[in-house]
């Protein structure tokens, strides 16, 4: 990744910044920017973004990873894809890589073309340390179950494709994915999904290192339930106007909900922040 300069880490200790990246201080002044002008590692990505090490108050850790633009637009002409970056799938793609599972809303799976995940070389080793399998495991959340199992996601991925839904949910569709070669997971009592009993029967299953990539709807879910640890957020440098949804959607919560900023990182204008739950 170049020119991706830390600016603060308030949480993981020593700054994770590769030699010679420099601070935000820095970023600001005359300096000398060549030698932070270089692509990080993506061993020095997944380093910066490791899930902190449990310490038996949470069984899981959900971590959300969205795109917004300045303006607040979480996509553009229904996908995420044209207010992204390079070194925003290059965090994409390490953020998947750290976890055990994905998890996604229906909608999302079919705007953004959910293919399944894909095991990468450069991961291999780090995953098999973490005792992880090759790839993480995609959980789509559906209530009506209204989705296209002949798509490679349910019949080609490397480990099964998770669907959760509903005790209520149809049985015709809930055959219909077992027939797939998904794995049905029943996460709530009516047709909808529950956010916190999905986290515990993913938890059941071993997935304990959690990645929601939204919709919005889904994350804002997640948000009003109150079981989101962290918010991975990129900051897009660019102006959508109109009436796209923001990364979060659903009836507002109560009392807002307070997260601490952990990190911050640039690249070209883009902002890669993370926040944890205060």
């Amino acid at each position: 990744m170049r020119r991706l300069f830390p600016v603060t880490d308030r949480t993981a200790g020593p700054d994770p910044a590769p030699s010679g990246a420099r601070s935000g201080a820095d970023a600001g002044s005359g300096a000398d920017a060549t030698e932070g002008d270089r692509e990080w590692s993506l061993a020095e990505l997944a380093a910066a973004y490791a899930y902190p090490v449990p310490d038996g108050r949470r069984q899981t850790w959900l971590r959300a990873n969205m795109v917004s633009t300045l303006d607040g637009a979480a996509q553009h002409d229904g996908r995420s894809q044209p207010i992204s970056s390079a070194a925003d799938m290059r965090v994409f793609g390490t953020l998947r890589a750290l976890a055990d599972v994905v998890i996604a809303g229906a909608e999302t799976v079919r705007q953004e073309g959910y293919r399944p995940a894909r095991a990468r070389a450069e991961f291999a080793e780090a995953r098999r340390a973490a005792g992880q399998g090759p790839v993480p495991a995609v959980a789509v959340v559906s209530a009506s179950l209204e989705l296209d199992f002949s798509l490679p996601l349910f019949t080609a991925p490397a480990v099964p494709t998770l669907v959760l839904t509903g005790a209520a949910a149809a049985p015709d569709r809930m055959a219909a994915a077992e027939r797939a070669g998904a794995r049905v997971v029943i996460a709530g009592d009516g047709v909808g999904v529950d956010p916190a009993r999905a986290l515990r029967e993913l938890a059941a299953l071993g997935h304990t290192r959690l990645l929601t990539e939204g919709g919005p709807r889904l994350l804002g879910q997640f948000v009003a339930a109150g079981v989101l640890d962290e918010l991975c957020l990129t900051l897009s440098p660019m102006l959508a106007a109109g009436d796209a949804q923001r990364i979060a959607g659903g009836p507002s919560v109560e009392v807002p909900r307070r997260f601490t900023l952990a990190s911050l990182l640039e690249e070209e204008g883009f902002l890669f922040s993370r926040y944890r739950r205060a």
